[in-house]
């Protein structure tokens, strides 16, 4: 399940049990280097487009979500380097940026809010003793969880754009299907089951579709996902990059 992507210990944040935790500052997203993509949420693909393909998958069509192709080989990130660094002045997506917190559905009959805030207790930069405490002396929430718990707030509104984004891109039967096949010293890599949105499906668009869609920035969405794609050559050059650094350290 996506949402669960880099949380090894995801437990709700609790104002007793976690009243001395701590959040030290680590500039490392180590935890981000084993997935080859992430979900990303339409406001997000003007700002994503200049640096990562933005395309759309699932089991299916109908199950089909946006997200940012980050690598071209299985649990291999090809923009985390080996110290943890994320590719400088490369766009990264805002489900990578929530982490070590996420916003979770309650179970049904648990009275409340529809949502609760859960952290990662794996998460290396949590401890008793150095950085931003969670919560203040007095109980209530610090500065840095507010800002935090805003961001998840945020986050989960962009989530429900996208999914009427996603709704209407079905309705009109925007999608179509895209395998990515690149081919390297006699060795092939598959990308199945990927979708793009097709351009000639979306000029046969009526007008007062087409007129919906400007009003409502879907066009905007669409037209950053297309000009997106020019991005896999990227990815592709950044892999064998990676593969020529490989080679030279297994000669040696």
């Amino acid at each position: 399940m996506a949402e669960v992507l880099f949380y090894e210990r995801p437990v709700p944040l609790n104002r007793t049990q976690h009243k001395d935790l701590r959040l030290k500052g680590i500039p490392s997203l180590r935890f981000a280097a084993g997935v080859h993509s992430v979900p990303l949420t339409g406001v997000e693909f003007p700002a994503a487009a200049r640096d990562l393909p933005i395309l759309f998958a699932g089991s299916s069509m109908e199950e089909a979500g946006p997200m940012a192709l980050l690598g071209l080989r299985q649990n291999e990130n090809l923009f985390v380097d080996a110290d943890g660094q994320w590719a400088a002045n490369t766009y990264v997506p805002a489900f990578v940026r929530r982490y070590p917190f996420v916003l979770a559905e309650k179970p049904a009959g648990e009275e409340g809010d529809d949502f609760t805030v859960f952290l990662d207790e794996a998460y290396e930069g949590f401890g008793s003793d150095e950085g931003e405490r969670l919560f203040q002396e007095d109980g209530t929430d610090s500065e840095m969880l507010k800002n935090a718990v805003n961001f998840l707030g945020e986050f989960q509104q962009h989530v429900g754009r996208t999914q009427w984004f996603m709704e209407q891109i079905r309705k009109h039967d925007l999608l179509e299907p895209r395998n990515i096949r690149l081919e390297k010293d006699g060795k092939a890599i598959n990308l199945n089951g990927l979708y793009v949105v097709s351009e000639e499906k979306l000029r046969k668009l009526d007008a007062k579709t087409a007129q919906e869609f400007l009003q409502e920035g879907v066009f905007g969405w669409i037209y950053a996902h297309l000009l997106s794609l020019s991005n896999i050559d990227r990815v592709a050059q950044r892999l064998d990059q990676l593969e020529q650094v490989e080679s030279k350290s297994t000669r040696n």
